[in-house]
């Protein structure tokens, strides 16, 4: 699983999701890519699903590349905890996610294969996405 290997802090406030991603919102890398189209937190079980899903379906032909990665920490108070008595015990690391914002890219596989493969994984993660592909014009 993703999760940073030293932080300053070990726990952070939730903060606020608004507005459109001004940057990592274009293909840097590969020709196609899954791109978001609403804001959300992608857990580090479903960036790692996706990923699985697509080197599964292309059979690690071509290249894939992560443009995601979860820096937050999330806390989670055990059920039946009383309210009060300070924050909980970190349970996991989340990456926040803007609309417009591209996750996975991949190149050196036929469209069809990347477009069915960015399909299975789109399904994997918690955030409406689109598949998109770079211009050849």
């Amino acid at each position: 699983m993703l999760q940073p290997a030293r932080r300053k802090y070990r726990k952070e406030f939730r903060g606020t999701m608004s507005g459109v991603a001004t940057r990592s919102n274009a293909l840097s890398y590969g020709d196609f890519g899954i791109k978001t189209q609403e804001c959300g937190w992608l857990s580090a079980a479903e960036i790692e699903s996706a990923r699985r899903t697509i080197t599964h379906h292309t059979k690690r032909v071509g290249k894939f590349f992560l443009r995601v990665f979860p820096h937050k920490p999330i806390t989670n108070k055990v059920a039946g905890a009383r309210m009060g008595s300070g924050k909980a015990d970190i349970s996991g690391y989340v990456a926040v996610v803007k609309p417009g914002q591209i996750l996975m890219e991949i190149s050196g596989v036929p469209r069809e294969v990347a477009a069915e493969a960015i399909r299975l994984a789109g399904h994997k993660l918690s955030v409406k996405t689109k598949f998109i592909e770079k211009d050849n014009g």
